[in-house]
């Protein structure tokens, strides 16, 4: 048989014999060869389906998988460029905050990158201008404050160096501000702890404060006193001062108050009653030196003549009367000769003067005196520029008044210390006694203040010129436990190339 393909049938064929078999009629019938090759393909096709339909599982795991894959790297892809946009689309966000944290610690110098002209460019745009704005505003208010810082230290270094005291009073009456010279002249220990306090209270805590207080917060409360001045007499425990006082109104505000400023001038009141003494005494000494002479003459002449033709009764009635015109008059001198010598004090004649020497040269005077004198004199006191006369003269009056306040004491002292402070010498005159009476201690340099009951009160007066001739300062005290103290300050003397 040829090869190709063929078509078979079979077909049975029954017999009807004794054996009883079937026979098969078997036709063999070569196909065509269309049909053939077409039967070819379809068996070609059919076995690659076979093939496929086995095949159809492992791939379709090859598929999930593959697609798998895909879907992860899109995954991944899809993240990965979702972390970039966001990282470009926050950078804006990141530098907005920096910027903000930057505000926050002051720097208001930072400028940020732009970021094109979208909302968040537009944003940073805005912070820009708002930074530059807030750096201008800060740095006015540096100017500013630099400013009012220089013109209120200018302000404090003026009034720390204005000899006239200064305190500025709230509304209700507290202290807001003062300066060094109002502490020392009120001689009150102001400090920052009497700052926003009532000015009555610091008067409670300070007795000598009391009526000068008083005195101006009748003007503050009186609603028609915008400015006012006034010289007033302060109590202090040293006696009385002498102040020139004026106050004035603030405008009205959260600064409003009052402003008082007052000078001690208590030693221009003193130069002025001694100028006005000095004048006084000048007169005097002028109107009533010249008349003494001749009714001293006259009274001796009177005696001279008429005591020979007297009776003695009349005689001695005479000499007494003439003996009295005479002392009178020579009292009169005496007083005229000191209120000569205070209204013109001879010039000074400045020399090197050893104070030292000087003193013991005076104590040689004193050695029966009653009291004890004591010295405190350091050993290398440096001389003084003066008149030797004249400081001698000081120094006597000094120890006598001394003495004069000792009298009918128990247990008298005196001593004489001597320092050096800057470039003077202080002498201080240091006695147990009573002490100046108060109404004395303020006016204890002018003519006629004396609580002795000899003497015309000049001593002291004139101790003072002549301390003041030689641009020196006096000062008298009284001690906290008792007695006076008079400290004389005196140039120390230039030395010698």
């Amino acid at each position: 048989m040829g090869k190709g393909l063929y078509l078979r049938v079979l077909a049975p064929v029954s017999m009807n014999d004794m054996a009883g078999e079937t026979r098969v009629l078997q036709l063999l019938q070569p196909v065509p060869k269309t049909l053939s090759d077409t039967a070819e393909a379809v068996q070609d096709v059919y076995e690659d389906y076979q093939e496929l339909s086995i095949s159809r599982e492992s791939l379709k795991e090859v598929f999930a998988l593959t697609l798998t894959l895909v879907l992860m790297l899109a995954m991944l892809s899809s993240i990965a460029i979702a972390f970039v946009l966001s990282r470009r689309l926050s950078a804006p966000l990141g530098i907005l905050a920096e910027g903000t944290r930057a505000i926050a610690r002051g720097d208001y110098g930072t400028i940020l990158p732009a970021h094109g002209k979208d909302e968040l460019g537009i944003l940073v745009q805005s912070f820009n201008s708002m930074t530059r704005q807030l750096d201008d505003a800060t740095q006015a208010a540096d100017r500013n404050r630099v400013r009012l810082e220089a013109a209120r230290g200018y302000l404090e270094t003026i009034l720390a160096h204005l000899s006239s005291g200064v305190l500025v009073l709230g509304e209700n009456g507290q202290l807001r501000t003062f300066n060094y010279a109002a502490s020392h002249i009120l001689s009150v220990p102001l400090n920052d702890e009497a700052l926003n306090q009532p000015l009555e209270l610091l008067a409670k805590q300070q007795a000598t404060l009391a009526s000068f207080v008083n005195r101006i917060q009748v003007y503050f409360k009186a609603d028609s006193a915008s400015e006012w001045q006034e010289q007033m007499e302060v109590s202090t425990t040293q006696g009385k001062q002498v102040l020139l006082v004026r106050g004035t109104r603030l405008p009205s505000g959260p600064d409003g108050g009052f402003v008082v400023v007052f000078d001690d001038i208590t030693q221009m009141a003193q130069a002025q009653r001694d100028a006005a003494w000095a004048e006084v005494a000048r007169r005097l000494a002028h109107e009533i030196k010249n008349p003494l002479t001749p009714i001293q003459l006259s009274a001796e002449r009177l005696e001279h003549k008429l005591g020979a033709k007297l009776d003695a009764q009349d005689a001695e009635m005479l000499s007494r009367a003439t003996a009295t015109i005479v002392s009178q008059v020579n009292a009169m001198k005496s007083m005229v000769n000191e209120f000569s010598e205070y209204a013109r004090l001879p010039a000074i004649n400045p020399d090197s003067v050893d104070l030292e020497q000087l003193i013991h040269d005076v104590l040689g005077l004193y050695e029966a005196a009653s009291a004890h004198i004591e010295l405190d004199i350091p050993a290398d006191l440096p001389k003084v520029q003066g008149d030797a006369s004249m400081l001698r003269q000081v120094l006597h009056n000094l120890l006598q008044n001394a003495q004069d306040a000792l009298e009918n004491h128990p247990q008298p002292a005196i001593t004489i210390g001597c320092s050096v402070a800057e470039d003077r010498v202080k002498l201080c005159v240091r006695d147990n006694g009573a002490g100046f009476p108060l109404e004395i201690l303020s006016h204890a340099f002018e003519p006629y203040m004396t609580t002795k009951r000899h003497g015309t009160g000049l001593g002291l007066a004139i101790v003072k010129k002549i301390i003041e001739e030689h641009k020196g300062t006096i000062k008298v005290e009284n001690l906290e436990h008792g007695g006076a103290i008079v400290t004389v300050t005196i140039p120390i003397a230039e030395r010698k190339q």
